[in-house]
């Protein structure tokens, strides 16, 4: 396969994403831009970090922030350079902003939103559960999580089944580029990926995960003590994948599940 090495990514995180769907960089950017960003979270939503009595539900939303902390989150040296390495140079729009925001607060009360899932990229409308997703990825090139707080075991980690991307390409295969509704390919709750080893998305502020738009994720409780701001976007393409152009670690890991010729 092509040799991914330069600054940036070392060629054993390109493989483990194109293997296991995912690459965990901390660091990705500063914490006092992650406590920028939490600040100015905090203010949207009303409540504080200084008044937990107030913290009364499982989870609370901000659909999305485009001020320059989080656009400078999301633009830093380290991430465009992996930006190019994992999608392909000139592949990716600079993201403009940062969304959704699920904010999970400790909590017993179940928040009714942790069910294994992938993010769909086009199409559908009002109704989530007929957005679509096909084997080319149309409209997005990766799902991406960027963590405004630090984030340990208890405090809520978003929970991803490695290698989930891979048997989620083979389904997708059969439906060409109309692709599958999300009702269509969450019939069985994804079952076919319970076999899947499952990592949590762990560390300290400013790491982010870049991970393949077809891995199956879910949220989960937090059992901790203090709140997880996180951010889940997408990464844009510029357009269609270009079969003239070298594939990128994205189509590669897409191309090897579907038993194409890298």
């Amino acid at each position: 396969m092509p040799n991914f090495q330069c600054e940036g990514l070392t060629s054993r995180q390109v493989e483990h994403f194109i293997d296991n769907g995912f690459v965990k960089i901390e660091g990705a950017f500063s914490a006092a831009c992650a406590r920028q960003c939490r600040d100015e979270l905090w203010a949207d939503i009303g409540l504080s970090p200084d008044r937990p009595h107030e913290w009364t539900r499982p989870v609370v939303r901000v659909t999305s922030k485009a001020s320059p902390p989080f656009v400078a989150a999301a633009n830093t040296p380290v991430l465009h350079r992996a930006y190019d390495q994992l999608v392909g140079e000139g592949r990716w729009i600079a993201p403009q902003g940062l969304g959704t925001f699920p904010i999970r607060f400790p909590s017993t009360e179940p928040a009714g939103d942790d069910g294994w899932h992938v993010d769909m990229s086009f199409g559908g409308g009002a109704d989530f559960m007929e957005w679509r997703a096909n084997v080319k990825s149309s409209g997005r090139a990766l799902l991406m999580l960027f963590l405004f707080s630090d984030v340990g075991p208890d405090d809520a980690p978003t929970r991803l089944r490695k290698g989930s991307h891979a048997v989620v390409a083979r389904e997708l295969l059969p439906y060409g580029e109309a692709g599958a509704t999300l009702r269509q390919l969450a019939a069985g709750g994804f079952a076919s990926t319970e076999h899947c080893e499952i990592a949590c998305a762990t560390g300290p502020a400013g790491t982010v995960y870049l991970c393949h738009p077809f891995l199956v994720h879910a949220a989960q409780a937090h059992r901790g003590t203090e709140p997880r701001f996180m951010a889940q976007p997408p990464l844009l393409p510029r357009g269609e994948f270009d079969p003239a152009l070298p594939p990128s670690p994205v189509q590669i890991a897409i191309r090897r599940a579907c038993g194409l010729t890298v």
